[in-house]
């Protein structure tokens, strides 16, 4: 997608979505988590356009019919997201996971869960991915078996982001 279509949907989603602040239990305790969320099935009448579109190019794209969407808006560098893999019983197994990437270029990390033996130890694999505007990454099922994806925090000026997470979830 071009620069004008992603600028475009960004200001569509950041204006027309209902975003919502949750909390969440981590470490024996409540805390807010650092960000935005919303979420849709892509079945729902009151989805929004911008939406729909995103999900019917990334399907085209991945020759995947997509039935979730779930949305997180960054607002600036101190929102993020701790490294996690997909919930297995969320996603149904040999169906990718999209991620498309609207507004300010955010840094994720991708690290492999278990170590391997290197020249100097144990060692995990790490990728440092820039996720820029309108870009789109697709990660498979086995990723969530074998790796973890984060968004961390910058203590560098940050300007918002809003990721778009495609799915398939189970009946």
């Amino acid at each position: 997608m071009g620069p004008q279509t992603a600028a475009a949907w960004f200001e569509a989603l950041r204006e027309g979505v209902a975003w919502q602040s949750e909390r969440r239990r981590m470490y024996d305790r409540d805390v807010d988590v650092p960000r935005l969320v919303a979420r849709y099935r892509l079945d729902d009448p009151d989805l929004p356009a911008t939406l729909a579109d995103a999900a019917a190019r990334a399907s085209q794209a991945t020759e995947t019919r997509f039935n979730s969407a779930g949305l997180n808006f960054y607002r600036d560098g101190r929102d993020s997201v701790a490294p996690h893999n997909d919930h297995l019983y969320e996603i149904v197994a040999e169906h990718p996971i999209v991620l498309i990437s609207l507004g300010a270029t955010r840094l994720m990390t991708i690290r492999s869960k278990k170590p391997f033996d290197g020249a100097q130890g144990k060692l995990r694999r790490i990728l440092d991915l820039n996720l820029e505007n309108g870009s789109l990454l697709v990660m498979s099922y086995e990723t969530q078996l074998h790796y973890d994806h984060g968004v961390p925090k910058t203590k560098n000026p940050a300007d918002a982001r809003i990721s778009i997470a495609l799915r398939v979830r189970p009946d």
